[in-house]
């Protein structure tokens, strides 16, 4: 298996577990108590997420293997935003607001296709 395969085998449904177990409608009361301290926690674990993703695999060509290093320096990104500035993401970000559900969705169909692409499509990439 190809290291874009190896890899998106293991972003693609961890991504689509934790958008579906983050969604408010299936598990409602997850942002509840929500503190800078466990925000920031969470950005360091998408930081190093991110950045292990770049160092294994940095592809730009115009194929789905892009969509893989997008979502690592997506998530590098996102994880500094957290680190830098958790108590701005707990006073201002509302989950159930309509724009934090259609990013969700987003990263949901990116989710599956990571997976698509790493289980059942026959590629030598």
């Amino acid at each position: 298996m190809s290291n874009s395969k190896q890899i998106a085998a293991i972003v693609g449904p961890a991504l689509v577990a934790m958008i579906l177990t983050e969604n408010p409608y299936i598990n409602p009361n997850l942002y509840d108590a929500q503190i800078p301290p466990v925000v920031y926690v969470s950005g360091v674990l998408m930081f190093v997420g991110g950045l292990s993703i770049i160092r294994a695999h940095n592809r730009w060509r115009y194929d789905w293997t892009v969509v893989l290093t997008l979502v690592g320096w997506l998530s590098l990104a996102l994880g500094f935003m957290r680190m830098l500035m958790p108590h701005a993401y707990v006073e201002n970000i509302d989950p159930n607001s309509i724009s934090v559900i259609l990013v969700e969705g987003a990263f949901l169909l990116i989710g599956l296709f990571l997976s698509y692409n790493a289980y059942f499509r026959n590629t030598n990439i």
